[in-house]
């Protein structure tokens, strides 16, 4: 039995990861039709911002949900404001944008850190199941992962600012026609895009060593995942992690971290074939 509670954790662990990893992705994709291929440089930025912080004095706690959310929405603001808002429209263009930018930034950050792996402590420690030992701070990544996902709800559903943003998402025009600006709802969202993924970035830090590279483990499991998950930006992300994360762990823990992955790449290649527009695409059509 207390096995099983082990597993469960894990399974829960790693659907909680992946909904923090994907949620600034499945922002930007699902509401502004945006591919950008820096969105792992900017969980990477997010937990440097998150380690550099508490070096410096700072409480763990506000450097990975307060100033890494900060640092990296403001970059992710300037960016905006200086290349992506002229490339809406044209995907393909962002791709090569975005791809250009998460190579920028990967070689400024080596410049600045170096190519050296850095870190932090996990604030929690671990407790003890039976005769096994489960960590703390993986319980703290499951909360911080629902508070994400039931923000987001909430803003999208109940909120003026939500109702907006899905307006312009549906239709730029009738956004434009009820006077509503889509240019600055645009700029918006990217810019709590690149904060929500600044926020998944500092709190994942404390778990493993962050090098400027780092991204590149990010941003295929996102792409995964908000792909897979379809149009609807919570119940696709939300559906999509549980399906990935519980298949993920439970291989990883038959066998090995790799093997982990390629079930994870092999069941997105079986769903997407199956169901084309992703999950959402065939189910909860109406959800948020």
């Amino acid at each position: 039995m207390d096995f099983v509670a082990v597993i469960i954790l894990e399974v829960l662990y790693a659907i909680a990861s992946l909904a923090l990893i994907s949620a600034g992705l499945a922002v930007v994709f699902g509401m502004m039709r945006v591919i950008n291929l820096a969105h792992g440089e900017f969980l990477m930025l997010g937990g440097y911002a998150a380690i550099v912080s508490v070096r410096a004095g700072l409480n763990i706690y506000v450097a990975m949900l307060v100033v890494a959310p900060l640092v990296v929405g403001i970059i992710g603001l300037i960016i905006e404001r200086c290349v992506i808002q002229f490339l809406y429209g044209r995907m393909l263009d962002t791709m090569l944008a975005t791809w250009g930018l998460s190579l920028l930034l990967t070689g400024v950050v080596t410049m600045i850190f170096g190519n050296t792996t850095t870190g932090i402590s996990t604030p929690i420690g671990g407790f003890a199941i039976g005769s096994y030992q489960a960590s703390g701070y993986n319980i703290f990544i499951m909360l911080a992962g629902i508070a994400v996902i039931a923000v987001i709800f909430t803003v999208l559903k109940t909120t003026r600012l939500g109702l907006i943003a899905r307006g312009a998402m549906q239709s730029a025009d009738m956004a434009s026609g009820l006077g509503h600006n889509p240019k600055r709802i645009y700029m918006v969202t990217f810019t709590l895009g690149a904060a929500l993924s600044g926020l998944a970035g500092g709190i994942l830090a404390p778990l493993t060593g962050l090098t400027p590279t780092s991204g590149g483990l990010y941003v295929s499991k996102a792409f995964i995942t908000v792909i897979s998950g379809g149009a609807a930006v919570v119940t696709g992300t939300v559906s999509s992690s549980a399906l990935f994360g519980t298949l993920t762990q439970l291989t990883m823990l038959l066998s090995t971290p790799v093997w982990g992955d390629v079930a994870m790449l092999f069941a997105a290649i079986v769903l997407l074939r199956l169901l084309p527009r992703g999950i959402t695409g065939r189910f909860f059509r109406r959800q948020v």
